[in-house]
């Protein structure tokens, strides 16, 4: 099995800045990409930004300039570095892990971590 494990989620000012990592356990071969998705209070989840293991990137519209994500593939980690924050940006943040290749397993599958809440407010 894999476990994702979020930190850094906080209560923030508008203009602040927070850092969230997640570390992925287990006896992981491989893993396609990792994220961090988004859920704020009554509205669906949405992705934030995604990076693969040859570091490419893609985020939503809503973070680009603002929030940069970063991986260290041998430590099976990724990181989100959020400057700028608003108040929109209050969420859930659950760390997603696509297409984990498990030590002798022939099979691919997706992860999720337990969420760190991100709160931006004066």
């Amino acid at each position: 099995q894999v476990q994702l494990v979020e930190s850094g989620g906080g209560l923030v000012q508008p203009g602040g800045s927070l850092r969230l990592s997640c570390v992925a356990s287990g006896s992981i071969f491989s893993i396609y990409a990792m994220g961090w998705y988004r859920q704020a209070p009554g509205n669906q989840r949405e992705l934030a930004a995604t990076i693969t293991s040859g570091g490419s990137t893609t985020y939503a519209d809503s973070v680009k300039g603002r929030f940069t994500i970063s991986r260290d593939n041998a430590k099976n980690t990724v990181y989100l570095q959020m400057n700028s924050l608003k108040p929109e940006d209050t969420a859930v943040y659950y760390c997603n892990a696509a297409s984990v290749r498990l030590v002798s397993s022939t099979r691919n599958r997706d992860y999720w971590g337990q969420g760190t809440r991100v709160t931006v407010s004066s």
